[in-house]
């Protein structure tokens, strides 16, 4: 994974708060007023009342720029810039792959808050977004992690890493010291307990039913030390562990009941994501390659190998049934493999702007949620084959996107200078008692 920050990577995505104010705010040759450049500006949330009688979900006055929703559209497509490590990989995919069929309607707009500001720290890493329920969510807004209740509509700070942060708790070979201004990289949440990782290798851990923080410790002082990505999951021998994913080509699983490491496992290549299977035997490991690889969760030998991709991968995911996992790439792809028939892929899926960079599968693996660097979160119909999506579209950078534990709501995190916010879509319903009743 690259080591710059995502403020080295403003060109690509031809900025949509620099197109709006510099091109659209505009009135016909006449410069806008302050108030009028207020009133478009201004933080309103979204319902889903609202958006059924025509209101943009994000708030965007469409009405009062001079260039349409469908153009801005277009405009977008034509000038986002894909970033590639391997150069053309994106190009080559739109030549042999056709994206699947529109045309799926399985989660409804809700809620659009501009309340919550997500952010991104850096630009390949977007799993800064968790549902911990329908209501509950935890995400990163600046050097803060924050939780917002969708019942309450209300945001509440949950860590700030701006200042000091020090464990609260003594345990064997956590630092007493602590950390001072953490740049965070990537989170993790899960039930009553978040994971922070740091640039610098930091990782921190809370237990959100408790005041304070619990462990504090580095996993390497190495010059490459991003923390790309944390998984927490139930663990064969019980209790919870997860798994951090590192730039140093290592991936260290931890408990959390003594804090301690319990494996390190070393690969030829920075790792970007992991994910632990269902049955805990096996872990897909990704990374700064073309290739992805099944590990042994117990020795880190590989299993096998899964060949395809033409970049380098961010994201992975397994289905609830054991049998199938997906792997997310910067040539533009989400690949749906079978462990029991690895020398092809189920399905190859193609986005519309650029990388995958997020995949979630609902816990009773009807669906799989794939999210884009910006604009695009599609959701993808397990049953059909992944033959059939429903495409989310927006305006913004993504920073990270979260299913509900009873896949009851979806979150999706958008950066922007303007309009930032956290969207809310509910799962559709079909009452079938009711029909028959009438």
């Amino acid at each position: 994974m690259s080591d710059l920050q995502v403020e080295d990577f403003y060109y690509m995505a031809e900025d949509f708060v620099d197109d709006m104010d510099e091109d659209n705010y505009g009135r016909a040759g006449g410069d806008m007023d302050a108030d009028e450049y207020d009133l478009l500006t201004k933080v309103t949330d979204t319902s889903s009342a609202q958006a059924r009688k025509g209101k943009d979900i994000q708030g965007i006055p469409w009405e009062r720029l001079n260039i349409t929703r469908e153009k801005y559209r277009l405009t977008r497509l034509e000038q986002y810039k894909n970033y590639e490590n391997i150069p053309s990989s994106g190009e080559a995919v739109d030549k042999e792959c056709k994206q699947m069929e529109k045309g799926g309607n399985y989660y409804e707009f809700f809620h659009n808050t501009r309340l919550v500001k997500p952010t991104i720290l850096h630009f390949q890493l977007r799993n800064l977004v968790w549902a911990t329920s329908k209501h509950d969510v935890y995400l990163m807004s600046n050097y803060s992690v924050m939780h917002w209740s969708s019942l309450s509509c209300n945001l509440s700070e949950i860590l700030n890493f701006s200042g000091h942060v020090a464990p609260t708790e003594k345990h064997p070979g956590s630092l007493l010291e602590g950390f001072t201004q953490t740049q965070i990289s990537t989170l993790a949440v899960k039930d009553n307990f978040m994971v922070a990782g740091g640039f610098q290798g930091e990782l921190t851990f809370k237990h959100l039913d408790r005041k304070g923080v619990t462990f504090c410790t580095r996993t390497t002082y190495d010059d490459n030390a991003i923390t790309n990505a944390i998984e927490i999951y139930d663990s064969l021998r019980g209790g919870i562990n997860f798994l951090a994913s590192n730039n140093d080509c290592s991936v260290r699983e931890y408990d959390t009941e003594r804090y301690q490491l319990l494996n390190h496992f070393r690969f030829p290549w920075p790792v970007n994501h992991t994910s632990v299977s269902p049955n805990r035997r096996l872990i897909t490991v990704v990374g700064d390659n073309l290739d992805g690889l099944l590990v042994d969760s117990q020795n880190g030998k590989t299993v096998a190998t899964v060949v395809g991709h033409l970049d380098y991968s961010f994201a992975s995911a397994w289905h609830p049934d054991g049998h199938i996992f997906a792997t997310g790439n910067q040539d533009k792809t989400c690949r749906v493999w079978d462990i029991r028939h690895l020398s092809t892929p189920v399905a190859t899926l193609k986005g519309n702007l650029g990388a995958v960079r997020s995949i979630r599968f609902s816990s009773d693996g009807q669906f799989m949620v794939v999210a884009e660097p910006a604009d695009f979160v599609h959701v993808y119909s397990t049953s059909a084959d992944y033959r059939k999506r429903q495409e989310i579209d927006f305006f913004g950078e993504i920073s990270g996107v979260s299913l509900s534990p009873d896949d009851e709501s979806l979150y999706i995190g958008i950066w922007d200078r303007t309009y930032a916010s956290l969207l809310q879509y509910n799962k559709r319903h079909t009452y079938g008692y009711l029909d028959s009743y009438l």
